[in-house]
């Protein structure tokens, strides 16, 4: 399954539980992830979606840790299998 398929899929799941699922640029802060998932209750996600069993590139795995530091949950998606964990990662659980 290509990323593109991976992300709309991504993205369709977060609608039907009224979050946000924001495209993420940063211009000149290379290696960000994707996605930025807004749910209700304040919870917050980052998602790289990536082609079933690629990688995240060295600049995305230091930008992953850099988030992690600060104490949000970042996640790679390289399977829409994987989107319900996901989702209920960023819950806490509760999903």
């Amino acid at each position: 399954m290509r990323e593109k398929q991976i992300e709309q899929k991504l993205v369709k799941e977060i609608k039907k539980l009224n979050g946000l699922c924001l495209k993420l640029t940063c211009p000149g802060f290379a290696g960000m992830p994707d996605r930025l998932i807004l749910l209700p209750t304040g919870r917050i996600g980052f998602v790289e979606v990536k082609r079933k069993g690629e990688k995240p590139r060295p600049i995305q795995i230091t930008r992953h840790k850099l988030l992690k530091s600060l104490g949000f949950k970042v996640y790679v998606l390289d399977d829409e299998k994987q989107i319900k964990e996901v989702i209920r990662n960023i819950l806490g659980g509760d999903a």
